[in-house]
């Protein structure tokens, strides 16, 4: 990489003994020299030349001196542009002047060519490492920007739209997903398969990030995919589970409830492939794990049997579906949420509608968690069933 040094110096010599001194890096492309003979000159190449790293001017020139072309550079310039300041010895005035207005550093007359060499590598290096921040900088603003597409993309993604099946009063559903960076791991999704049967989804993707949203991008097509083929929960997890083994890196997992519900009966079929059980309720008091076999999460190993599960739900019973990011919500003290405390709630707001009953836990959660950042996904799925479809 070759550094461009514009030299401002009304002296001619100057450029002979510089070009001199320098010739082994100038030869060697390290160094590309310009030369001004005052300030208004300078000014002119700089705008010709953005690549421009350092100015070494002098301060008393004709037409502009020194202390007014550092102003006007301060104006004009890049925050990356490094000027050094020339001065007679002794001027301490002028020196301190230039300071004041952004000099890096300052050589005295007669230059010490030693003392040049070294501040001009100095200087260099300094406009070098600048560069290279603000080429981070801009970097860091691009991906966060790019980060910021993906997240609402991945929103979009999710059902938003609530109550989501209008005119459907067998059933209330109300879900959130709150990630714990730009985009996350966790997803829910539900779907009306038939007439009387809905499909509702929750899951969580291994690890954070934009690898984990493209493996819970992948693996919410594919699950929707299959459900809508009418597979039974365990079958659906099975088949979903042996695709995403025979492609995924060993490292990416996903753990998953699904339950289809008959909105003329009640029944839920259902298949937990490693994630945490759900919590039945009813408003005359019931609050309670749900008892049933967990099998193995998805995507780690295949041919993996994968069974569906049955329970029935009364008219006012229903499921609150999470992930671990609301029990394993952490305060500034590291002190968990805990299931013991999201029973509590669940208990004190059973009788709430299904988003009143998400929002009441979300707040709670974030009321423990209070200043400490999210460790994990937040994502909660309730479904009441109100009554049987005709």
């Amino acid at each position: 990489m070759t550094h461009k040094i514009l030299v401002v110096d009304d002296e001619p010599d100057l450029e002979v003994l510089i070009r001199q001194r320098f010739r082994r890096q100038i030869r060697e492309k390290m160094f590309d020299f310009l030369f001004a003979q005052n300030g208004e000159e300078a000014l002119q190449k700089l705008k010709e030349d953005p690549e421009i790293a350092v100015v070494l001017s002098d301060i008393n020139m004709p037409v502009m001196d020194g202390l007014t072309l550092l102003s006007r550079i301060n104006d004009l310039s890049s925050s990356t542009l490094k000027a050094v300041i020339v001065s007679a010895y002794g001027d301490i005035q002028n020196i301190r002047i230039a300071m004041n207005r952004g000099a890096f550093d300052f050589l005295t007359k007669p230059i010490d060519f030693q003392d040049f060499e070294t501040t001009i590598y100095k200087t260099v290096q300094e406009s070098v490492a600048l560069r290279l921040g603000l080429k981070a900088r801009e970097q860091l603003v691009a991906i966060q920007q790019e980060l910021g597409i993906a997240a609402r993309i991945q929103q979009s993604m999710l059902p938003r739209t609530f109550p989501p099946f209008p005119g459907r009063e067998e059933f209330e559903l109300y879900a959130t997903m709150f990630a714990a960076k730009e985009v996350g791991g966790d997803f829910y999704d539900f779907f009306l398969i038939d007439e009387h049967r809905l499909g509702f989804v929750i899951a969580d993707v291994s690890g954070k990030g934009v690898p984990a949203a493209i493996f819970m991008a992948v693996s919410r097509t594919l699950l929707r995919a299959t459900a809508l083929e009418k597979l039974p929960p365990g079958k659906c997890l099975e088949y979903v589970n042996a695709a995403l083994s025979s492609d995924s890196d060993t490292t990416m997992f996903v753990t998953v409830f699904y339950g289809i519900l008959h909105t003329d009966t009640g029944e839920v079929e259902f298949c937990i492939g490693g994630h945490n059980p759900p919590y039945l309720f009813s408003a005359n008091g019931r609050v309670q794990v749900l008892d049933a076999p967990t099998h193995m999460l998805l995507g780690v190993l295949s041919d993996v049997p994968y069974e569906t599960h049955r329970l029935k739900l009364e008219p006012g019973e229903g499921m609150f579906l999470f992930t671990d990011g609301v029990t394993e919500a952490m305060d500034a003290n590291d002190v968990l949420y805990s299931e013991e405390r999201l029973e509590e709630v669940l208990q004190k707001f059973r009788d709430r509608s299904a988003d009143e009953m998400v929002r009441e836990v979300v707040t709670d959660v974030r009321k423990h968690a209070g200043d400490a950042p999210q460790s994990d996904d937040i994502t909660v799925l309730v479904l009441r069933y109100l009554k049987p479809s005709s």
